[in-house]
């Protein structure tokens, strides 16, 4: 079984003229069960090491407290070298066990300008509801292509109240709603953690979601005149991010007048072009 982490940034609902928020990002890592153990192993050192050993009661990793100027909560006050460096170690733990990283990013004013010619279940002017919808296609073409006759596919998110509803309706009808030929076959269970708190992948989830977030709306110039370190921070956390995605191409759909549907999501798809990595002078390795 391979679990699915999912989190989001940027979520303003159908919103789409958020100054404050002009990309949304639904990101997470894949594990699989046999990699799980270590992994928490290797998260609970790394915070732990963090903290000097004395980790605040009830600690949870908010990457939007780690990443504020000054730091927030159990962050406040620390150091800017000490609080990125950490996002290095835990960004770092991903890529030394070989998880992989799922993704996808929007700019809304991109969304907010491109209509869809598929009638779908959703409102694709929801940025988080027509993400989901792609990256459950993404999974399903990703366990079924990569990870074995045998693998599963397991969905873990974080209950948002406001989707609810119509996550469960996108949920049955890719199971059920549509051509036997169309079915979600490989990702055969979704759930939501009861305390994310107890999932640390839901809080690494977030990590990856505000890095991509940011390091895409510095690339597309939403941030004015960043300091150059960090620029360069979070480009060279994108770089990471990166080379543990599989598949940066739009996976698409196959049936009838899906086309317009895969169109519509490679039209409003928000990433770099390929040679960003020259701009920030990072290599690949």
């Amino acid at each position: 079984m391979h679990f699915f982490y999912l989190d989001e940034s940027g979520d303003t609902g159908t919103n789409l003229e958020d100054r404050h928020q002009p990309i949304f990002v639904l990101a997470g890592l894949s594990v699989a069960d046999k990699k799980w153990n270590n992994t928490q192993e290797r998260l609970e050192t790394i915070i732990a090491a963090y903290f000097n050993g004395q980790v605040p009661q009830g600690f949870e990793l908010h990457t939007i407290e780690l990443l504020s100027p000054n730091g927030e909560g159990p962050f406040a006050g620390h150091d800017i070298e000490r609080r990125l460096q950490l996002v290095r170690d835990l960004l770092g733990l991903i890529e030394d066990l070989g998880h992989q990283i799922h993704y996808f990013a929007t700019e809304k004013q991109i969304l907010r300008a491109t209509d869809c010619e598929y009638q779908t279940i959703y409102n694709t002017k929801t940025p988080y509801l027509t993400a989901f919808d792609y990256i459950i296609t993404y999974m399903n073409w990703h366990v079924k292509e990569n990870l074995g006759q045998s693998a599963r596919g397991m969905i873990v998110m974080d209950e948002k109240e406001e989707h609810h509803e119509n996550v469960e309706t996108i949920i049955h009808n890719r199971r059920f709603g549509v051509p036997n030929n169309q079915k979600v076959k490989w990702v055969v269970e979704f759930s939501y953690p009861v305390d994310s708190r107890k999932n640390p992948m839901i809080q690494l989830s977030d990590l990856i979601a505000l890095c991509i977030k940011r390091f895409l709306e510095i690339k597309k110039g939403y941030t004015q005149n960043p300091p150059a370190v960090v620029r360069q921070f979070y480009a060279e956390c994108f770089n990471t991010i990166d080379k543990r995605v599989v598949g940066r191409r739009v996976i698409n759909r196959n049936g009838r007048n899906l086309n317009f549907l895969n169109d519509f999501i490679e039209n409003i798809q928000c990433k770099p072009k390929t040679q960003w990595r020259r701009e920030f002078g990072i290599r690949r390795n």
